[in-house]
């Protein structure tokens, strides 16, 4: 079973930053892509960033292109998300998922490609 765990979420102004970690517990984390998804109360789950197995691949959704940076350190099984320029719309729960897929070299991420999915943290920008 993997384990996920976020860290680095809070309350942050308009055009602050904020960087969020996730944490694996698996040996193989270094085979697998990795994502970033939110949820903003009242609406679905959506992709924000993803990196691929080596971290060479990155892919963002079109509204945090140009603010936010995905990054990973597969020597101690972490992955990142720099965020910078937030807005309100940023304000949601973040969660942190790995992909079913191993060694996955696509460019496509969806919610049921991910099997295993962080407790979330929250994530809140005021104006």
């Amino acid at each position: 079973q993997v384990q996920l765990v976020e860290s680095g979420g809070g309350v942050a102004q308009a055009g602050g930053s904020l960087r969020l970690s996730c944490a694996a517990s698996i040996r193989t984390f270094s085979m697998y892509a990795m994502a970033w998804f939110r949820q903003a109360p009242g609406k679905e789950r959506e992709f924000v960033a993803a990196i691929n197995w080596s971290g060479i691949s990155t892919y963002y959704a079109d509204s945090v292109k140009g603010r936010f940076t995905i990054s990973r350190d597969n020597a101690k099984h972490t992955v990142f998300l720099e965020m910078n320029s937030l807005t309100s719309e940023d304000t949601a729960v973040y969660y942190c998922a790995a992909d079913r897929r191993l060694y996955y070299t696509g460019s496509t991420y969806d919610t049921r490609d991910f099997g295993s999915w962080g407790q979330g943290t929250q994530v809140t920008v005021s104006s």
